[in-house]
């Protein structure tokens, strides 16, 4: 099978399974339109090429449009990329996304953050209507009506990272995710429907949340059919300000902060819930394990999450009894978890009777995720390009078995730099020898945060200039 390169800007079929791979590189967008079965006939030597092409092809169209891209390059003396390492000293570390004073939100300075943000995007931002503006969900909400599908992190180091993905990411965003799934399930969700259980919110803006409300929805037959723990959505002010606001709250101080009084109701509401958590959770799942007694179902989460749940659940005497071929889909790892046994996939699949645990690799700021196959490795797609560094942040071999941090240049990013260094520290295998036959490189499921290495601080090293990078750095925190 050949990998045909075009010239041309469009026009790359959607392909069925058995159909020739054409990839173009001035249209990348096109390539997550094809079956996985022919992407992962693709060896990463095959795709260097075409994957240098597409992302000189993104380098030429944001060097001048994505400000602080144009900032960094200027710093790094980057005019032009011959090789994918050429691109490393303009990848962004995983504090550009978070860069904003934290003051903005707690202020609620909205036309301040919104131009912040502007320099990571190519559309224009300043343009958007920020009247009546008085909290973040508020802003992420006008966001999205303007046309932009921002996604926030979790907040685990105590800021959230707000990606500037869009409309115009959304048909790659979306042909990917459907792929990847139906790789690590065996499942199409546009043709074979799951009723779907998640322990927690009914959407929101946060990534993990907005994609299982996206993508789950539909997958489960309906609205109806896919089941939370809770109906509303996860607030983005009280995942940012949680700290803040609890700090504020032992000082007495809670007022000074002049925070909209729908939001401080929003908290004593989620504290609420925190508290009766596990009455909430039995009553829920009770009930769902009453109602889909022997169906086919796919339950869904955290790995965190569920592991709290079967340990709940098996404390308390629940008895799942669900249909043999149902599914686990996983992921997002424990998120601070730190007390979970070491065998928590076998006290999962053991308390909902259910053997098929499926996965898929991903983060907030790449489009693209990495199925995990049957002998337990999440392989990359080529739209995705995966570079692993060293301590130093020098480019390691592609070859064999690397341990390093993991960088990745998201070529499905139309809108903004898709070139990003991870807090993910992973074991890349280059030999494209996996026993599922699947090619491309593939990393061990065993991932490890430096943050968490390191005692809470990533210390993060750039490729290129180390000054340069931190003149770029102190430029993107300026408001």
């Amino acid at each position: 099978m050949n990998v045909a390169l075009k010239s041309e800007t469009r026009g790359a079929a959607k392909a069925d399974a058995h159909a020739s791979v054409s990839l173009l590189p001035t249209h990348p967008g096109g390539w997550a339109q094809y079956k996985h079965e022919r992407l992962f006939q693709l060896g990463w030597k095959d795709l260097e090429e075409v994957q240098l092409a597409a992302l000189q092809h993104r380098f030429s169209q944001m060097k001048d449009g994505v400000a602080a891209l144009e900032r960094l390059a200027k710093k790094q003396g980057v005019t032009r990329i011959d090789s994918i390492s050429d691109a490393l000293p303009l990848f962004f570390d995983h504090r550009v996304y978070k860069s904003y004073p934290l003051t903005l939100i707690e202020s609620r300075d909205f036309p301040k953050l919104t131009s912040w943000l502007n320099r990571l995007t190519l559309h224009n931002l300043l343009k958007m209507d920020l009247s009546g503006l008085k909290t973040l969900d508020g802003w992420l909400d006008r966001l999205q009506d303007y046309g932009m599908m921002i996604g926030h992190s979790t907040g685990t180091t105590g800021k959230l990272s707000f990606i500037p993905r869009s409309r115009v990411e959304w048909p790659s965003w979306n042909a990917s995710y459907t792929e990847a799934y139906r790789a690590a399930t065996d499942i199409d969700p546009t043709k074979e429907f799951l009723p779907t259980f998640v322990p927690s919110y009914r959407g929101g803006h946060q990534m993990g949340q907005k994609m299982m409300w996206m993508f789950n929805t539909a997958g489960a037959g309906g609205p109806e059919e896919y089941h939370t723990l809770y109906q509303t959505p996860l607030s983005a002010d009280l995942m940012s300000l949680a700290g803040r606001l609890q700090s504020a709250e032992d000082k007495g101080e809670l007022d000074r902060l002049a925070l909209d009084p729908v939001l401080l109701q929003k908290r004593q509401e989620m504290i609420a819930q925190g508290r009766r958590r596990e009455q909430d959770m039995e009553a829920w799942f009770t009930k769902l394990i009453d109602q889909y007694r022997g169906r086919r179902v796919k339950v869904g989460g955290t790995f965190g999450d569920l592991t709290r749940v079967a340990l709940s659940g098996k404390a308390k005497g629940l008895k799942c009894s669900f249909a043999s071929n149902s599914i686990i889909m996983s992921g997002g790892g424990m998120k601070g978890y730190k007390d979970a046994p070491p065998d928590w996939k076998d006290q999962i699949k053991k308390f909902f009777g259910i053997e098929r645990f499926c996965s898929m690799y991903g983060m907030s700021e790449c489009v693209g995720s990495a199925p995990m196959c049957e002998h337990g490795f999440f392989h990359f797609m080529p739209f995705i390009i995966p570079i692993l560094l060293d301590k130093d942040a020098r480019e390691l071999p592609r070859e064999g078995i690397q341990t390093g941090r993991l960088a990745l240049f998201d070529l499905l990013a139309e809108t903004y730099w898709g070139g990003f260094i991870s807090g993910d520290q992973v074991t890349m295998h280059w030999d494209e020898n996996c026993a599922c036959g699947w090619k491309g490189p593939r990393i061990e499921t065993t991932i490890t945060r430096f943050a968490e290495m390191e005692g809470g601080d990533d210390k993060i090293t750039c490729a290129g200039s180390q000054q340069a990078y931190n003149e770029f750095m102190d430029y993107v925190m300026q408001v």
